[in-house]
């Protein structure tokens, strides 16, 4: 009887951050692995729909993985393609960012000739994720290859505007990640904020936004809470990561993570905030719980 009241009044410490303060440590993953199995989604403060990417717990059986997300709070799983949904619905999770449509990061929208099999994979998969009953799918840019970004830009609005009136008849935004060029996607296109923007410009569709990426916009081009402050109407979906190492994204790395929650809490958005740091502690369920909780401001 005690021994369960503790660890109810250990988790609450956790949240309320008062056990850091008992402990001295700024984001207690130690202490949350003592309490990763308790269900903690009634202890969420509901400002943030949390997620997580499916590819940083690969070595995790999805049926165990999901059981984990829907134990913590997680709405659902990002990055997930058709064939894994049916495990997602049985643990009533939903994918949050749909994948599966692309031929990979290299090979995207700004290269003419991808564009018939892009288009074609698209539009069946549009097709899927609405459905289903899901919103987001991914795209990517793809890599330069000596292209300037001007002629990218216009390659990538001839591909899209082929396959757009259909997201918008589906309800399906088409959402375009930006990553970093500078240390982990050499020659990728879409590696800055303003390049996306005006892609989503041009196109002018309500149902195109940009997956921004906080670890990789950090990288390239920093200024993390003036780019949502000031651009979020053209985010549609937020991931994160510690930088430098894309690891925990506690007090070992430079972003603090509760102020880039609150700026983003601030602009009223609904949509998805999914994890995506690659854990590099002994218990990867626990430093998940454990960013869920730096991030539920």
């Amino acid at each position: 009887m005690s021994s369960n009241v503790n660890r109810r009044k250990l988790i609450k410490q956790v949240i309320t951050g008062s056990a850091a303060l008992a402990t001295g440590v700024a984001f207690p993953s130690k202490i949350l692995a003592a309490v990763e199995n308790e269900n903690l989604s009634n202890i969420l403060k509901g400002n943030i729909n949390h997620t997580a990417c499916r590819w940083c717990y690969s070595k995790i059986p999805i049926e165990s993985l999901a059981k984990s997300f829907k134990s913590m709070g997680l709405v659902g799983m990002d990055l997930v393609g058709p064939s894994e949904w049916k495990v997602l619905k049985d643990n009533n999770l939903i994918s949050t960012m749909c994948n599966g449509a692309e031929i990979s990061l290299t090979e995207g929208f700004n290269t003419l000739q991808y564009h018939d099999q892009l288009v074609k994979s698209y539009t069946d998969h549009i097709n899927y994720v609405a459905d289903a009953g899901y919103t987001n799918l991914i795209c990517f840019s793809g890599s330069r290859r000596g292209m300037d970004d001007e002629t990218g830009l216009k390659n990538c609005v001839t591909g899209l505007k082929k396959i757009m009136a259909l997201a918008e008849k589906r309800g399906v935004l088409i959402q375009m990640e930006l990553l970093n060029s500078r240390v982990d996607h050499k020659d990728y296109m879409c590696d800055k904020s303003a390049w996306g923007i005006e892609l989503c410009k041009q196109l002018g569709s309500p149902n195109f936004k940009l997956l921004f990426d906080i670890y990789h916009m950090q990288i390239d081009e920093g200024d993390i809470i003036h780019s949502i402050q000031t651009n979020h109407t053209y985010f549609g979906h937020y991931h994160t990561g510690g930088v430098p190492g894309r690891n925990e994204i506690d007090e070992r790395q430079e972003l603090f993570y509760p102020a880039i929650m609150r700026a983003i809490v601030k602009t009223g958005f609904k949509g998805y905030v999914a994890q995506e740091f690659i854990p590099a502690d002994k218990d990867p369920i626990a430093s998940l719980a454990a960013a869920v909780k730096i991030c539920d401001v």
